[in-house]
């Protein structure tokens, strides 16, 4: 045996005796030349001289190959944290901009309401020139209102159940029978809604039919155009209010000039969707029946209502002018009356009334009509018209009646229905009286001064 036995990592030198065997029965087998043993002597003289510096650039080449892996390795994992420190900031930078938006912005206020708070574009000529003030944002509205963007979002957003509803709801009967739920608001939204009332609604003009809810005018001027006259027409639009739903409030604020998100933001203040409180896993909660409209309670509700129904008044007040039939409207009482040689006209200004009043979204009441013609009591909103305008003959009677008795009772013992401060229930009624006739409320209001002295 020789050093070279076993060896795989060279070749043997020629001096080798075993080799020497080996590369002679090769060449005498034809399988190598001479020239080709030389050769590969050759090649292992060269590999044994250098072997050492090859084995020693290995090493060096394994040990940078591996250290090459370990920065490799440790970059990757320096860019996993950077990646992660950089999702980190981004999500802090996300959820301060979240903060900072709900803190003045407003992007969603519910359900089905929400389209138009993106879109900010005013028309500031439009709104500069009505005399109405120029917003545009939901934070300009919070401005305007003197409240935080936060409370403003908690009193518009719309929820089918909440815990804590922005009104008090309460029935109260009706003189034809049934109920009416009324919907008081709570402090802080009756002080939005005043602030719209006072600084928009109040500054835009009304049709000259409408009577109701308007400065200057009441039940008597919306009577006195029918006085005197041979036939008087008296239609009700039937659940008034609640046809007055969010889109169409929403329309009214957004043809003033105002942005879709600020037109958004001042329908939600002044609508509000029936409730009826309901228990669920031990909770309360008032779930919405019916859709977002002008709530029965609101200061606005009557000055959006004659605004929505301006093209109404005008399509009603033109056909009557053609018609020879004279138009007014007070909330949802529609009255109609005209001069001898009408009453045959009456089926068909009745036909177009209903047709016109259902193409402006309303509907009249099928059980309210009444035509009154000369020869019977004519009376339009409380008031006779059969001649000059005149209080009801019962009204005054029964106030009569009261205070002559109360000289003997007192006027505790005729207040038979429990009404609270019946004295200013008296003077209302008397003060209404002398809105219709001085003279006959002037008895009627010295009777009562003598009584409470």
């Amino acid at each position: 045996r020789t050093a070279w036995i076993g060896r795989v990592d060279t070749i043997p030198p020629q001096s080798d005796e075993r080799t020497a065997l080996i590369d002679r029965g090769l060449i005498l087998r034809g399988l190598l030349t001479e020239a080709q043993i030389a050769e590969i002597h050759r090649i292992g003289d060269l590999w044994l001289k250098h072997h050492d510096a090859v084995r020693l650039a290995s090493a060096l080449a394994a040990r940078s190959a591996d250290e090459a892996i370990a920065q490799q390795e440790r970059e990757r994992l320096a860019r996993k944290e950077e990646k992660r420190r950089q999702s980190e900031e981004r999500r802090k930078q996300r959820a301060e901009a979240v903060a900072r938006r709900r803190a003045e912005d407003i992007i969603y206020l519910g359900l089905d309401v929400s389209a138009g708070l993106a879109d900010r574009r005013s028309q500031v000529e439009s709104l500069a020139g009505r005399g109405l003030p120029v917003l545009s944002t939901p934070a300009d509205v919070a401005r305007a209102l003197d409240i935080p963007v936060p409370r403003l979002r908690w009193l518009c957003f719309h929820g089918e159940a909440v815990e804590r509803p922005h009104y008090v709801y309460f029935e109260v009967p009706k003189r034809s029978g049934g109920t009416r739920l009324l919907a008081a608001p709570h402090a802080s939204l009756a002080a939005a809604q005043a602030w719209i009332l006072r600084e928009i609604l109040d500054k835009l003009p009304v049709e000259e039919p409408a009577h109701g809810f308007v400065k200057g005018r009441s039940t008597v001027t919306n009577a006195r155009p029918h006085a005197r006259r041979d036939v008087v027409v008296n239609l009700d639009l039937s659940e008034f209010f609640p046809t007055i739903t969010f889109p169409r409030v929403r329309g009214v604020f957004h043809r003033l000039g105002y942005s879709p998100a600020v037109a958004t933001v001042l329908a939600l203040l002044c609508t509000e969707a029936p409730r009826r409180a309901v228990e669920y896993d031990g909770q309360r909660l008032w779930v919405a029946v019916g859709d977002r409209a002008l709530p029965q309670g609101a200061c606005t509700s009557p000055a959006i209502s004659n605004q929505v129904a301006r093209k109404l008044d005008r399509r009603l007040a033109g056909m009557c002018a053609r018609a020879g039939f004279v138009y007014t409207r007070y909330a949802d009482d529609l009255t109609f009356s005209a001069p001898p040689g009408k009453r045959g006209d009456i089926a068909m200004l009745l036909a177009r009334v209903r047709h016109i009043v259902m193409e402006e979204g309303f509907a009249i009441h099928p059980e309210k009509g009444r035509v009154q013609r000369a020869g019977g009591r004519q009376v339009v909103t409380g008031v006779v018209v059969n001649d000059r305008p005149s209080a009801p003959r019962e009204e005054v009677r029964r106030l009569r009646a009261i205070l002559h008795a109360a000289k003997k009772t007192g006027l505790a013992a005729q207040n038979r229905r429990n009404v609270p401060d019946f004295e200013a229930h008296l003077r209302g009624r008397i003060a209404y009286v002398q809105m219709i006739d001085r003279e006959k409320a002037a008895p009627l209001l010295a009777a009562l001064d003598a009584l409470t002295g």
